[in-house]
């Protein structure tokens, strides 16, 4: 991390920078350790009584004293690349935080909703991207259960927030504020003022994005016997021996969402109308199913045969794709059925004009980000939901 201009170390922020990604270095307390300077890297969330609020990546609050701070600087969004710029058609996405907590909306709708926005706002609500999205299903999900704070809410925050405790008290649920932090123009000084208000925390996730056509163009595993498991590696299992009429497994794909599927989904167990209402909503649905028999669809939309051992889900939202629901029974892991799966579904994406995927994963779930990031997905920002207090 370099700060020095001429060989000096220079504190070139200010508090006229509130809201900017900025990137300080601090002198240690004399008995902090053998360490000099520690530096830290953030959202500049508020400079106030000569303390400096930096907000991390992660949401982690980080206070420092003006008094320490022997340089500092604000930290430009990055260029794009100019020379060697690959296919459109294969060339990750830009987008910003924005856009996407609102195809992510989109794509995960609640069954009830109400908005908080100042008078004469705009309509749309979710589509203009103003105002508070208040959201309910039951319960299902904290992200179908919270509110997204897209822009002001018409209120002073108090205000607002007395109002989303009552709303979803009525309902018979706890109040969750969703923030996200960690890229430019999100919410570091909404999550500051929550914290203060002691609200907590409970659960962070981050939305991962890549492009689509190499999702989609990845190589298929070959057919795989429905019996035995693959290795610890990670690869695909080979070909069972010949002649051993194992079935085969595949990806089939549906607009309708069958009892095989929902019986491997692991979050929903037997189904309110909510979540029917969650999973099957969006603009544009599909889902995946591999099962342990291929066959058809029954005339009531329910698999006719087979258990379902891999399933996915993928919401088409003009350039978007979201993969959510993505879930491998515990003896078929390990045999490439989660990438073809997601391959599948980013086959159609793209045949419906997508270019572009996202996805959201807990910020803990190791195993899922080794996955993601072998398919190509980056961290773009990171999400929190946070509680009001008991």
């Amino acid at each position: 991390m370099e700060f020095t201009t001429g060989g000096r170390l220079e504190v070139r922020i200010t508090p006229a920078d509130v809201g900017k990604r900025v990137s300080v270095r601090r002198l240690n307390d004399p008995g902090g350790g053998p360490q000099k300077f520690t530096d830290t890297v953030g959202v500049l969330t508020s400079w106030v009584g000569g303390v400096l609020q930096i907000t991390r990546k992660n949401g982690e609050g980080v206070r420092i004293a003006d008094t320490t701070l022997v340089a500092g600087k604000v930290i430009p969004p990055a260029p794009g690349a100019r020379s060697a710029r690959p296919p459109v058609r294969r060339r990750g996405p830009a987008a910003d935080a924005h856009e996407l907590d609102r195809v992510a909306a989109r794509g995960w709708p609640p069954a009830e909703r109400a908005r908080l926005a100042p008078p004469g706002a705009d309509a749309a609500g979710l589509a203009s991207g103003s105002g508070w999205e208040l959201r309910a299903a039951g319960g299902f999900t904290r992200r179908a259960n919270s509110v997204l704070p897209l822009s002001d809410p018409g209120l002073p925050l108090d205000e607002a927030l007395r109002r989303v405790r009552a709303w979803y008290a009525e309902r018979g649920l706890p109040a969750y504020v969703q923030v996200s932090t960690g890229a430019e123009g999100t919410q570091e000084a909404l999550a500051d003022e929550l914290a203060r208000r002691l609200w907590t925390r409970e659960v962070s996730a981050q939305i991962w994005i890549a492009a689509l056509a190499p999702l989609a163009d990845r190589p298929q595993p070959p057919p795989l016997p429905a019996t035995g498991g693959g290795d610890s590696s990670g690869e695909p299992a080979a070909q069972g021996p010949a002649g051993t009429g194992a079935p085969e497994l595949r990806v089939e794909l549906s607009r309708t969402i069958g009892a095989a599927w929902l019986a491997r989904y692991e979050r929903a167990g037997q189904p309110a109308p909510e979540v029917l209402q969650v999973l099957t909503g969006g603009p544009s649905v599909w889902f995946a199913t591999v099962r342990t028999e291929p066959g058809g669809l029954d005339g009531a939309g329910s698999e006719a045969a087979g258990e379902a051992v891999a399933i996915g889900r993928c919401v088409v939202d003009g350039r978007w794709a979201g993969f959510t629901a993505v879930e491998v029974a515990p003896a078929y892991r390990r045999r490439g059925l989660a990438s073809a799966v997601m391959a599948a579904l980013a086959s159609k994406a793209l045949a419906e004009g997508a270019s572009a995927a996202y996805l959201q994963v807990e910020t803990d779930n190791a195993g899922a980000h080794a996955l993601y990031d072998q398919l190509g997905f980056r961290p773009h920002h990171s999400y929190h939901h946070w509680r009001a207090p008991r």
